[in-house]
């Protein structure tokens, strides 16, 4: 039986913007101390730690490649430092390059693939060895691996890969009583989805759910916090969070 834990704590990777923000501030909302990684912008990470002090949370921004194994281990061992513990992984932090398949640049292969696959098996390894029980790892996918739209192939390669890596992971943790799922969402308006996309095509995306709107961070946040804290019998699961896409 699990020993119980009063104070939680989370480590977000790409916690500075985007869905990342609002996974940690959700997160911070929900008791849990919460460390922001950030790769190269650390000024955005202070603005969400300020947020969540502001809000009475507890937060502190943790620098770092989470492709680099020694800077990984570093950020863990400072939140360890800093709350005592790592209780729960949130990996958010990617990169996404579109391009047809013919025609893909393969150095823009090799970097997306560093962070989303590379990146991901790097914080789960660390978060394997680390997360206590009663703990939960959140991966991210794209609800584009079932969608499978043409340009998306080599992002969707690199998220495919983070689904296989996430149920494995759930049953080599057996008895440890540590959840490991991935949330794949649709399509929400951030910086990265919304980038190069023009008001039509954003005005399609849109009405292609049943709800006939993008979802919001907000959206994808509440799945992230359903999985790190009650939902204790979802593991090695992939939930698809598009408003009914596919």
């Amino acid at each position: 039986m699990s020993t119980p834990i009063t104070h939680r704590v989370a480590l977000v990777t790409g916690g500075s913007g985007g869905i990342g923000r609002a996974v940690a501030e959700r997160l911070a909302q929900d008791g849990l101390a919460v460390a922001v990684q950030y790769a190269g912008n650390r000024a955005r990470a202070e603005e969400t730690v300020s947020a969540i002090t502001a809000a009475g949370g507890r937060a502190l921004a943790v620098g770092g490649d989470v492709a680099d194994e020694s800077a990984m281990s570093a950020a863990f061992d400072a939140v360890e430092a800093a709350f005592g513990g790592v209780d729960v992984v949130v990996n958010t932090a990617g990169i996404m390059i579109l391009g047809p398949i013919a025609t893909f640049d393969l150095a823009d292969l090799d970097r997306m693939h560093r962070t989303n696959i590379r990146g991901t098996f790097v914080v789960s390894q660390q978060a394997a060895r680390k997360v206590r029980p009663g703990g939960a790892i959140v991966n991210f996918s794209t609800s584009v691996v079932r969608t499978q739209l043409p340009a998306y192939g080599a992002y969707v390669a690199s998220k495919a890969a983070v689904e296989g890596l996430t149920l494995t992971l759930a049953r080599e943790l057996r008895g440890r009583d540590i959840t490991v799922n991935a949330v794949a969402p649709g399509p929400t308006a951030t910086p990265l989805f919304l980038d190069g996309k023009d008001d039509a095509a954003i005005a399609n995306f849109a009405k292609a759910t049943p709800l006939e709107r993008l979802g919001r961070p907000e959206d994808i946040a509440e799945v992230v916090s359903f999985l790190a804290g009650p939902a204790r019998w979802v593991n090695g699961q992939t939930l698809y969070a598009n408003g009914g896409l596919a």
